[in-house]
C-alpha cells in the first residue's frame, strides 16, 4: 500500500514520531505502518532550539540514517521549509525525495523571536508553486500543509483554519496538520468541512484513538511529546541512581 493509500484506510493512519534510528528500529519491531522525523525532538537532540536553528543539511544526514535503518516509509518534518523561497524548498523537497522520504509536513509559520502565522494567500501561493516544481521533476511525494492556528491560541480558531485549510486545498495540498486542536466539537466542524484528509497530534485532552476515527480523523501523530517523556524519564532514573548511590532503579 502506498503512503497516500494509507491516509484512506478504515482506521486512521498512526505515525510513530522518531529522532534518530534507534527510535526507528522501535517503531518498525512494533508493527508500524510509518514513521515520521519530529523536528522539535532533533533539534533538541542536537543542541538548538525548534524553529528551523539546525541546518538543512543536519536534518538531511538524520534522515539518510534512518531510511538507511528501516523499510517504514518516512515523512520529514521539513518547519517551514528551511528557506522563505519557494525554489530552494522544492529543491530540498528533491533531494529528501532522493534520500527514499515518501512525505514532508510544511507549516504555516514561521519563528523569528516568536513564531507568527504566515499570509495564508501567500503561502497558499508558494505551495502551488512547489507542487507545480515537484510535478516537473516528476516526483511524487505526499504534501502535508499544517496550519498553526490552534497551536498560537488563535481567537477563532475554527473559522480560521478552516479558511486556511480550502486555500491549502486548492493549492494542491495533499493532506492537512492541525496540531493542538482538542474539542470533539472543534475536530467536527472541520473534517465535515475538509476535502482531504485530516492529521491531528498528540495532546493531554485529545479524544482516544477510536474516538478520533468517529470524527473522520486520517492520520494522527505524536510530535515530540515521546521524545519529551522519555527525557524526562530519563532524568528521572538519573537521580534515582544518584540519590540511592546505586544502580539498582535501572535493573
Amino acid at each position: 500500500m502506498t503512503f497516500k493509500n494509507l491516509h484512506n484506510q478504515n482506521d486512521p493512519l498512526l505515525i510513530c514520531n522518531v529522532w534518530d534510528v534507534a527510535s526507528a528500529k522501535i517503531a518498525e519491531k512494533l508493527d508500524f505502518q510509518a514513521i515520521g522525523t519530529s523536528s522539535a525532538a532533533i533539534a533538541t537532540l542536537l543542541g538548538y532550539k525548534d524553529g528551523e536553528n539546525m541546518s538543512f543539511s543536519e536534518l538531511s544526514y538524520l534522515v539518510k540514517r534512518i531510511i538507511a535503518n528501516t523499510k517504514l516509509p518516512l515523512t520529514v518534518d521539513l518547519e517551514s521549509g528551511y528557506s522563505r523561497e519557494s525554489s530552494e524548498i522544492a529543491a530540498h523537497i528533491k533531494k529528501l525525495a532522493d534520500l527514499g522520504v515518501v512525505g514532508i509536513n510544511i507549516e504555516d509559520s514561521i519563528v523569528n523571536k516568536e513564531r507568527t502565522l504566515l499570509n495564508a494567500q501567500k503561502f497558499a501561493k508558494t505551495i502551488s508553486t512547489i507542487k507545480r516544481k515537484l510535478k516537473n521533476d516528476k516526483i511524487d511525494i505526499f504534501l502535508n500543509v499544517r496550519t498553526d492556528v490552534f497551536l498560537l491560541g488563535h481567537s477563532n480558531a475554527v473559522d480560521e483554519t478552516k479558511k486556511r485549510m480550502h486555500f491549502f486545498e486548492e493549492a494542491g495540498a495533499d493532506g492537512i496538520f492541525i496540531p493542538c486542536i482538542e474539542k470533539e466539537n472543534d475536530i467536527k466542524k472541520i473534517t465535515e468541512s475538509a476535502k482531504l484528509p485530516i492529521n491531528i497530534m498528540c495532546m493531554p485532552n485529545l479524544p482516544d484513538f477510536e474516538k478520533l476515527k468517529k470524527l473522520g480523523i486520517k492520520r494522527i501523530s505524536m510530535g515530540n511529546f515521546l521524545f519529551d517523556y522519555m527525557i524526562n524519564s530519563f532524568e528521572q532514573t538519573l537521580s534515582e541512581v544518584v540519590n540511592s548511590q546505586s544502580f539498582n532503579p535501572i535493573f
